[in-house]
């Protein structure tokens, strides 16, 4: 109690007021993260700190010195991994956007409307057989996806998710990208899947899909072109020939709050002429 006694009689204005610098700036480097992969890959990092300290406490020599190493050359490979992250950071401190930004969240009396308006589009436009790509941003931030892309920062409506993907219109061919309720951008670039085995009959949007569920936990829904079927992506995995009943229940499932979500990741297999699953 001595000990805690002097260490608060001993503080000084100045003190706090360093404090509060370093606690802003982590709280705002923490905000800047949780918009891309970076944070995952933190939490990564903690666990090995983590684990390297309670190694050395446990006198755990092999793995303490493994460990210890491998945070040696992990200051070089996070440089290397963090290489987008830092850039981006950069680059909102060069438009003083570094310390101003928000994130929009979704209200809960709006979840039927905005789960009815994505699947009244994604409906219209597989009965059209127009082709479309729709990315539901979740954990993982997609602002490098958006920054390809035209911004549109428009409410989620069936009306203009249809009007964006009809044929010869400036943005039908690219993606569109949807955080909570709201139309971040149209027309962006995602990266494909190097997956090798997919079936040669599946097209661009199908290995873009794939290729952004890979890299970030959003779910990608795609309209064939071709059939007019419906497919989403998620982790990596592709479920096809979904109906609009079972897509409007992933949704609704994707948008509950994290402690009532469920995985809900359907897997769907191409039935062949005779009934069978492949």
């Amino acid at each position: 109690m001595q000990y805690f006694d002097e260490l608060f009689l001993n503080i000084r204005a100045r003190d706090i007021i360093d404090i509060l610098i370093v606690a802003f700036a982590f709280y705002k480097l923490f905000m800047l993260i949780r918009e891309t992969r970076a944070e995952q890959l933190t939490k990564g990092i903690i666990v090995l700190f983590v684990a390297t300290k309670i190694s050395e406490w446990l006198e755990l020599f092999t793995v303490y010195w493994i460990l210890e190493k491998t945070m040696t050359v992990g200051v070089l490979a996070i440089l290397i991994v963090f290489q987008p992250e830092l850039r981006r950071g950069l680059e909102y401190i060069g438009r003083s956007r570094f310390f101003t930004k928000s994130f929009a969240e979704i209200k809960d009396e709006n979840l039927n409307e905005v789960v009815d308006e994505i699947v009244d589009a994604v409906a219209s436009l597989s009965r059209q057989k127009i082709g479309a790509l729709i990315v539901i941003e979740r954990q993982t931030g997609l602002s490098e996806v958006v920054e390809t892309g035209t911004k549109v920062d428009g409410r989620v409506s069936s009306g203009l998710l249809i009007n964006i993907f009809i044929p010869n219109t400036p943005l039908h061919d690219g993606a569109v990208v949807i955080k909570e309720d709201v139309v971040k951008a149209a027309g962006c670039f995602l990266p494909l899947t190097d997956n090798a085995s997919l079936s040669k009959e599946l097209g661009t949007r199908h290995r873009a899909a794939l290729g952004i569920s890979e890299k970030s936990d959003s779910l990608a829904i795609v309209v064939s072109e071709e059939t007019g079927a419906i497919s989403i992506a998620e982790n990596g995995s592709l479920a096809r020939y979904l109906d609009i009943k079972t897509l409007k229940k992933i949704l609704i499932d994707m948008y509950k709050p994290k402690i009532q979500r469920q995985s809900f990741f359907i897997k769907w297999r191409r039935k062949d002429e005779q009934g069978e699953e492949k």
